[in-house]
């Protein structure tokens, strides 16, 4: 009565759920890799002193940014240079601007420095003169997926969409660290912009994501090999059926 399976038509069946099973649960154990991943990752992290609470060091010792250095507080003395407006950056539910000023550091780097932020249409202060020591939180250059970049083009003159060296290269001709810091203490007549969470790490929405997708790809698994189930049960049914006479032979 099975002997239907070898048909090649039952053939190409099995060989879809002989696949699709087997992927689907490689892709449900994937991501429940990368939602214990950042499980482990928050775990470690509420080990640890947070980076706002061990002792600030000069910048280039947390180079380059990773999940341990970002948000650590970071030291750099040099001399304020140009300064950019980073527009449309909230703060506190409030619209508002970043003030980013680029710091000619000892070492002849340029560094660029959130120095805090400002209302719409508020006044934004000149940058002390003269030699200054910084100390900021650490934060990765911004990308195109970070909150409040802006990357469709078109800006007046004197803002960026975004802060990274990749934004910056074009506008001035130092060279522009692959890292940011937001002051501790913005200046005066500045609010201060707090340090971003670690993109990819904590149980964020993202991890949550990651298990959400986890139990879809085995709900997929499960419904492949219920599927092939169903339908081999009607087969077997309408080839009961033909033996008693009950539904003609197919033509």
């Amino acid at each position: 009565m099975y002997r239907f399976l070898l048909t090649p038509r039952w053939w190409g069946i099995n060989l879809f759920v002989v696949l699709a099973i087997p992927f689907c649960v490689f892709m449900g154990s994937w991501q429940l890799g990368r939602f214990e991943a950042r499980v482990d990752s928050h775990q470690e992290a509420e080990r640890e002193p947070s980076p706002d609470e061990r002792k600030a060091v000069p910048l280039d010792e947390l180079l380059p940014v990773d999940t341990k250095t970002s948000g650590r507080h970071a030291t750099a003395t040099g001399v304020y240079g140009e300064q950019f407006i980073v527009p449309g950056r909230e703060l506190d539910g409030k619209r508002g601007d970043y003030v980013l000023t680029l710091l000619k550091t000892d070492g002849g780097r340029t560094l660029p420095v959130v120095r805090g932020w400002v209302a719409e249409g508020g006044r934004v202060p000149a940058a002390p003169a003269g030699e200054v020591s910084v100390t900021g939180a650490l934060q990765a250059s911004e990308n195109a997926g970070t909150d409040g970049v802006h990357t469709a083009g078109g800006l007046p003159s004197g803002q960026v969409g975004m802060i990274s060296a990749a934004s910056l290269v074009n506008l001035v001709p130092d060279d522009v660290y692959n890292a940011w810091i937001t002051l501790v203490e913005a200046d005066h007549g500045l609010a201060a912009v707090p340090a971003a969470s670690v993109e990819g790490s904590g149980l964020d929405l993202k991890a949550f994501q990651n298990l959400g997708y986890t139990g879809e790809w085995f709900v997929f698994a499960a419904f492949v090999l219920f599927m092939w189930f169903r339908l081999m049960r009607r087969e077997v049914e309408a080839i009961r059926d033909r033996e008693l006479g009950l539904e003609p032979d197919p033509v």
